[in-house]
């Protein structure tokens, strides 16, 4: 066969999307359909934008939040990134509806893909180099609390909880709850939260450690306004050498495991557990509506 080589021709790079250079783009010019972003400096503000699913997340939606933290990184003018939902919730995980609409159960290739999303858009946030806050404005479910784990600091609304229901839906929470919790809360605590799938309240998630802060929604945004402010006057230089070296437990459980539950995960798509999961919480969903 012979090899075909691409021609650089000016229409072919204008029709380009990827960047050329390391350099930040006015928000609106990114064209995200499944989040909002907004950078009034020093914050930059990502708002998982779905409230219609309870800001599920799907691949577009990870692939954005992905480009929205690379953006976030390459601004200088940007101190701190605050990550938050619309709606009444803040992320309730993958959208399980669009596993079987789009055919991932039952097909570990295609699913491999998918978690490749997942994988980019969790180290992206974790990679910006610059303090992140989770502004926790509702429930936070399965891989919503992955999302706000991934953030350095959170503070979250006291009439909502965190949960992990993926072992009853036909998953595992291995894209950072199986790393993290139990640096976070401890190896029994983590074994509870994961096992039993209980919802763990906004006040024992405080006094265990998985959020910093738990206020009154009135007091929500007053409350992050405060951590961005103290944030955004550190040093640059030296809060990102910081988070890199306390980084490195967190690093060291996530990039032991991560490839392998990628992998696990994809091969598990094809079991019955998996298909039986998604089944029984789709026809939940519809029981309840």
């Amino acid at each position: 066969m012979p090899l075909r080589w691409a021609s650089r021709t000016r229409s072919t790079w204008s029709a380009l999307t990827e960047p050329e250079r390391p350099e930040a783009r006015p928000a609106g010019e990114l064209g995200f359909e499944s989040i909002l972003y907004v950078k009034e400096p020093p914050r930059a503000t990502i708002t998982l934008d779905r409230p219609e699913v309870l800001n599920a997340f799907d691949f577009r939606m990870l692939r954005e939040l992905a480009r929205a933290c690379e953006d976030a990184s390459w601004d200088d003018e940007i101190r701190v990134v605050v990550l938050t939902g619309a709606g009444r919730a803040f992320c309730v995980g993958a959208n399980l509806r669009s596993w079987a609409d789009e055919g991932y159960v039952g097909n570990e290739r295609d699913y491999w893909k998918w978690f490749g999303a997942m994988d980019a858009g969790v180290t992206a946030l974790r990679r910006i180099g610059k303090p992140t806050v989770a502004r926790i404005n509702g429930i936070c479910v399965g891989g919503g609390n992955e999302l706000q784990m991934a953030c350095d600091l959170a503070v979250m609304v006291e009439g909502a909880f965190i949960r992990h229901v993926g072992l009853q839906h036909g998953s595992v929470p291995a894209a950072g709850a199986t790393q993290w919790l139990p640096l976070l809360v401890g190896d029994r605590r983590a074994r509870e939260i994961i096992l039993l799938c209980e919802e763990i309240p906004a006040v024992r998630a405080a006094e265990w450690g998985l959020v910093n802060r738990v206020v009154p929604e009135t007091e929500l945004d007053a409350a992050v306004d405060e951590i961005v402010g103290k944030l955004a006057e550190r040093l640059p230089l030296m809060t990102r050498y910081a988070k890199q070296q306390l980084d490195f437990f967190r690093d060291l459980s996530w990039h032991g495991t991560i490839g392998h539950a990628r992998d696990w995960l994809a091969l598990s798509m094809l079991s019955d557990e998996a298909a039986q999961g998604v089944r029984s919480f789709l026809e939940r969903g519809k029981e309840k509506q």
